[in-house]
C-alpha cells in the first residue's frame, strides 16, 4: 500500500473515534458491511474519492482534512487511493 494511502486510512480511522462512532455505524451510513468499512480503515480496500467524499460527509469533516495541501484531488488527477 502507497505510505499516503495508509495515512488517509489512518486519518479516517481516528475522525471515526473522534466522533465516537463505531464501525457498524459507519458502515449503516455508507450502506456497506461492517467488514467493507474495516477494509478501508486497514488499507485492503481502495476507496474512491466519492466514497471518501461520502465519510467526510457522515464524520462531518472536511473532505480536505484527509489530505494535505498538495495531496488534494485534482492536483494528482488520481480517482482512488491504494
Amino acid at each position: 500500500m502507497h505510505p499516503k494511502a495508509k495515512a488517509v486510512a489512518n486519518k479516517i480511522r481516528r475522525m471515526r473515534e473522534d466522533r465516537n462512532y463505531s464501525q457498524d455505524y459507519l458502515a449503516a451510513k455508507l450502506g456497506i458491511s461492517q467488514n467493507a468499512y474495516s477494509k478501508i480503515e486497514l488499507g485492503y480496500s481502495q476507496v474512491t474519492i466519492e466514497r471518501l467524499y461520502r465519510i467526510a460527509e457522515v464524520l462531518e469533516y472536511n473532505f480536505a482534512d484527509f489530505f494535505d495541501e498538495d495531496e488534494l484531488p485534482g492536483k494528482n488527477n488520481f480517482r482512488t487511493l491504494g
